[in-house]
């Protein structure tokens, strides 16, 4: 199995649920996360920074994240959302980079949620204005009372395997010359987790698997992925690259994966963002297959 570091904070849904002990928790004891519109604020050391809800705007949506250690910690919403491509922000990419994993978890979480709001100020059913309610979990609208709740988007991920032990990886669009990862895409309504991956993995490669696999999931909320991380076998090699998506799809010999992953001079490919659930995934594949 994979391990990977979750949010440490207690969601405390009883809190948020209540508005009196909502209230309450809005003292000299709670924190704000520092953020520069979405990106984090960032210390010397590399930590997420904290500031005091004095701090806020006057105006300002304060979403509750959760306890930390008992502290309550919350997260004011932007003037806008982001709709930028990941790839199209290397700020962000930095910033991920060098966070630690729990601090990527927190300010994951805390992004998703305050990026969510910005981007839905208005009712979906009848385009009335709408309010932030059981702290920053909900928003309901003030016209026609429909409730509104931030989005979680399964994603599968996926290892392809090569019946002679070579591994599928792809290099999307817009991506860095030389990254490859494992393929993925969202799984579509009415679709069972298998049925996703081996219509992705087809309509990006050509390919078609069998024996598909859960392997470990992670949360990648940027803006609100949930990852499925899965395995398939492939019995044929020919690719037909969906030149709409991707740039790149080989496959790869353990060797080749290997060197990549150990950050050898010359490698294949450059691997993924360790903190990436692609990265876990092709090392949970080395450890299984050598």
């Amino acid at each position: 199995m994979l391990a990977f570091c979750g949010c440490r904070l207690d969601r405390a849904d009883h809190i948020r649920a209540d508005p009196e002990a909502l209230a309450a928790q809005m003292g000299w004891r709670a924190r704000l996360l520092a953020l520069d519109g979405l990106l984090p604020g960032m210390d010397d050391a590399g930590a997420l920074q904290w500031r005091s809800l004095a701090d806020a705007a006057p105006d300002a949506e304060l979403v509750f994240l959760g306890l930390d250690d008992g502290k309550p910690c919350f997260a004011a919403v932007p003037e806008r959302g982001d709709n930028a491509p990941r790839m199209a922000n290397p700020a962000l990419w930095a910033a991920m980079a060098a966070l630690s994993p729990a601090d990527l978890a927190l300010y994951g979480a805390a992004r998703s949620l305050v990026d969510w709001h910005a981007r839905h100020r208005f009712c979906a059913n009848c385009g009335s204005a709408t309010t932030l309610a059981k702290g920053g979990w909900q928003r309901n609208c003030s016209s026609c009372g429909a409730q509104h709740f931030p989005r979680t988007d399964p994603v599968a991920i996926t290892l392809v395997e090569h019946v002679d032990g070579r591994l599928m990886l792809g290099r999307g669009l817009g991506w860095p010359e030389g990254r490859f990862s494992a393929l993925a895409g969202f799984v579509e309504p009415g679709e069972s987790i298998e049925e996703g991956v081996a219509r992705e993995v087809l309509e990006e490669s050509g390919v078609r698997v069998r024996h598909v696999s859960y392997v470990a999931s992670q949360p990648w909320p940027f803006p609100s992925q949930l990852m499925i991380g899965c395995h398939a076998y492939a019995d044929d090699d020919a690719i037909a690259l969906d030149i709409a998506e991707m740039a790149e799809i080989a496959w790869f010999t353990r060797a080749e994966v290997a060197a990549a992953m150990s950050g050898e001079d010359g490698a294949r490919f450059l691997k993924p963002l360790d903190q990436a659930i692609a990265s876990h995934l092709i090392r949970w594949w080395l450890r299984r297959v050598g």
